[in-house]
């Protein structure tokens, strides 16, 4: 939720990888969304869409800064975020995956 408050250092990595200041507010309201989405009873789908959001959002930030020939130490946020993404996805309880029809 740093990109909605906008902290001094997120606008510095996200000027620094060259990406425009009002992403910060589209990123920051759909973690929020995200959050809702997974703290919510049921709504499995709508959970698997929030787990692959933000899947898709660190995978993103590593390679951004990669790209962009950050310092390593410039990757632990979001790598740390990704991990806990995939465990947290990996451990929901059955109640909250989504059941497919074997057809």
């Amino acid at each position: 939720m740093v990109q909605l408050i906008k902290m001094d250092e997120e606008v510095t990595n996200f000027t620094n990888l060259g990406f425009p200041l009002y992403l910060m507010t589209i990123i920051g309201i759909w973690k929020l969304f995200g959050v809702v989405a997974i703290l919510m009873p049921k709504l499995a789908l709508l959970k698997e869409w929030a787990y692959a959001g933000f899947f898709f959002t660190m995978t993103g930030a590593i390679v951004s800064h990669l790209f962009v020939n950050d310092p390593m130490v410039s990757l632990f946020g979001p790598a740390l975020l990704l991990v806990l993404t995939v465990v947290s996805w990996y451990f929901r309880p059955t109640s909250r995956r989504v059941i497919s029809a074997n057809v």
